[in-house]
């Protein structure tokens, strides 16, 4: 067979293939027995080994390919993944409505699906061919898992009609119940550790470093949004998901257009009822205003949509024996009471230990030792104890009493003035405490340190080889080989791991440095005006409580960390070090006659964009809003306002045009708008 036969013969082979695979992993309607599936991809196999130059990276042969990485890279999203604000009840629900309600004028239609208990992944497809695969992350950067991502059958690496050249689509991956149920039973057969959850396990799958492992686990894909460089050529949610499918990507069938909340409300309390007659693991439903119009008019708050919300489920609740109760000793010095339970299984999870809180929720609910006790997963994650069942109660039970004295280090422990939570003052004495700072100080959320996990960082303790996280930075080799099973190659991929975190951001530092009530949100806000950790140690307390969105708890607690003299040494030990303790200096916000103020705008204007428009507002200093309030200093209306200049009018809010806009924005002496991208607003949650 020459070469122009043989690809004529490959591409059929390949589109045939691709078919069967779409309604065999998609569609679950197959219209071709497996060996003669078998056969076709035997035959395309053979004919590529023959024929390499025809190998193609679409080709359904190729799903699991490359060697195994290290390190996964970081990939930046096309338009951020936000999360979505929860709704608990019909209240809830009901108010998240009528704030629509306000800001459109009326009551807008629905998208409704259910929300599915996974991973969640952007894909990147160019000339309709899947090219790169990525986690979630912090919603703006992600982990390039392509190579796994090749492995699942339910996603096309190659679109089946034509769609915008650059796509990328937001979906869940996640692990069938069955094939979760399955999966475990093999573990448990070969000793291996079980996976908690389908979530767990879908997610341990997707991040494993050889693809083939990847491809050996049960793993499917829903998808639920897409956004492209440009306008998207659809006017719904709904459209858009239809389009999905047609492009051969797996879409819910559960999904409902829905007219109104009342629909919206009873679309949730029918799946709250019927969770388990899907076989994937939900813990809610999901509405979406179904106009892009609208979407784009509601916009965004700082972390999620306004045109979204998560109606979350009830925590299944299951009963089981409180066999006694412990308390450990966190790595911020917080003593938290948890239940030891007779396993049981809480929302498809097995569930054997669940948290008290703290000294005040154990009395209010009267928890004791061998009570029966109803347990839950708080939002499905987080098991609880939701409170005992008295009528089982034995005739001999008494009160628990919390330990005077912190378990790990026995010092005794103290309780603040308006504070809940019993802590432990022996905040470099305490070995609980320092096992559970070295294990945060090299999580993912702070300096991002692989390889070293509870037993490492257990060991590296025991044996005096750190005394502090800082110490990380200074072990030999030599050091290391003391720890047990450390052999060459895991040696270096633990100093490497190491080297590689001493130049993360300062905001990582500072959620390393486990000051309380300091997480990644608050650092970010903290470092963005104190671009050093020097900057931030001369702070007053003053300028803290000034830093927006940082409130006073906090503030403390930053200016009392670091006037601690054991604190300030450590920074000294960071810098000798030479870990990254400053970023690049940022240039300050504009300062214009619009400081501080807020604008919207609406409509359409004679010679600027609305990227133009937004520019001149922020050069001005302001910022634009996307709702019109009490607060708002003007709204600019141009051709075709919106239902933004009527509350602007019945708010008495100052309304101008184009014109209004470059008077009041004047004073920055900016005549020029650099051309910015016109790009739609991500149309998806």
């Amino acid at each position: 067979m020459n070469a122009t036969p043989a690809s004529a013969r490959a591409e059929a082979l390949r589109r045939e293939i691709r078919g069967h695979e779409h309604r065999y992993y998609v569609l679950d309607a197959p219209t071709l027995p497996d060996a003669a599936y078998d056969a076709l991809l035997a035959e395309l196999k053979a004919l590529e080994a023959a024929h390499p130059e025809l190998v193609s990276p679409d080709s359904p042969t190729q799903r699991v390919g490359g060697t195994p990485s290290d390190l996964f890279a970081q990939v930046a999203h096309l338009r951020p993944l936000y999360s979505l604000d929860n709704a608990f009840d019909q209240a809830e629900l009901v108010a998240w409505g009528k704030r629509q309600e306000r800001i459109l004028g009326k009551q807008p239609d629905y998208l409704c699906e259910l929300k599915i208990d996974g991973l969640a992944v952007a894909l990147t497809y160019e000339d309709g061919v899947f090219v790169r695969g990525a986690t979630r992350g912090d919603g703006t950067t992600g982990e390039d898992v392509t190579a796994n991502l090749r492995t699942l059958r339910t996603l096309p690496i190659r679109l089946l009609t034509t769609a915008p050249r650059r796509l990328e689509v937001r979906g869940e991956v996640y692990m069938p119940l069955r094939a979760f149920a399955k999966l475990n039973a093999e573990l448990l057969a070969r000793g291996e550790r079980l996976y908690a959850n389908p979530r767990n396990a879908a997610a341990g799958s997707l991040r494993q470093k050889d693809p083939a492992v990847t491809a050996r686990r049960p793993l499917r894909l829903w998808c639920h949004g897409l956004v492209a460089d440009g306008p998207l050529p659809y006017a719904r949610q709904s459209e858009a998901m239809a389009a999905l499918r047609e492009l051969g990507l797996p879409v819910m069938s559960q999904a409902r257009h829905l007219p109104d909340l009342a629909s919206v409300f009873a679309f949730c309390q029918h799946w709250e009822a019927h969770r388990h007659d899907v076989d994937f693991q939900i813990d809610g439903a999901v509405a979406k205003v179904d106009p892009f119009t609208l979407q784009h008019e509601l916009g965004f708050t700082g972390k999620a949509p306004r045109w979204a919300i998560a109606y979350k489920f009830p925590a299944e609740e299951r009963t089981t024996t409180c066999e006694r109760i412990e308390v450990h000793t966190g790595r911020t010095g917080k003593v938290t009471p948890f239940a030891v339970l007779t396993p049981v299984l809480v929302g498809g999870a097995t569930v054997q230990l669940a948290t008290l809180h703290n000294a005040g929720e154990v009395a209010r609910k009267d928890v004791r030792e061998r009570d029966t006790v109803i347990v839950r997963r708080a939002g499905d994650v987080i098991p609880e104890v939701a409170g005992p069942v008295l009528e089982a109660r034995p005739a001999d039970s008494v009160p628990w009493v919390f330990p005077e004295a912190c378990p790990s280090c026995a010092t005794l422990l103290v309780q603040a003035e308006g504070e809940a939570d019993r802590r432990c003052p022996n905040n470099r004495g305490c070995p609980s405490q320092g096992v559970e700072w070295l294990i945060h100080f090299a999580s993912r959320g702070a300096m991002d340190i692989a390889h070293l996990g509870h037993q490492t960082a257990q060991a590296l303790l025991d044996r005096g080889l750190v005394k502090d996280p800082v110490d990380l930075y200074t072990l030999t080799a030599e050091q290391v080989r003391e720890l047990p099973g450390f052999k060459a190659k895991s040696i270096d991929n633990l100093l490497a791991a190491i080297a590689g975190a001493k130049d993360r951001p300062t905001w990582r530092l500072l959620v390393a440095l486990s000051l309380r009530h300091v997480g990644p949100a608050a650092a970010k806000k903290l470092t963005a005006l104190f671009p050093s950790i020097e900057k931030l140690a001369r702070a007053e307390l003053e300028a803290l409580e000034q830093t927006p969105q940082i409130g006073t708890e906090i503030a403390q607690s930053v200016y009392g960390w670091f006037r601690d003299p054991e604190n300030a040494a450590l920074i000294a030990k960071l810098q000798a070090a030479a870990v990254r303790t400053a970023d690049a200096e940022v240039a300050p916000v504009p300062q214009g006659p619009l400081t501080g103020q807020s604008v919207v705008l609406t409509g359409s204007f004679p010679t600027l964009s609305r990227e133009q428009a937004t520019a001149l507002i922020e050069q001005a200093g302001g910022r634009v809003a996307g709702s019109v309030t009490k607060k708002t200093i003007f709204v600019v209306a141009g051709a075709d306002a919106g239902t933004k200049l009527s509350r602007a009018q019945e708010l008495g809010v100052e309304v101008v045009d184009e014109a209004g806009l470059r008077a009041r924005t004047a004073a920055t002496g900016g005549t020029e708008i650099a051309q910015v991208s016109t790009s739609d607003t991500d149309a998806t949650a």
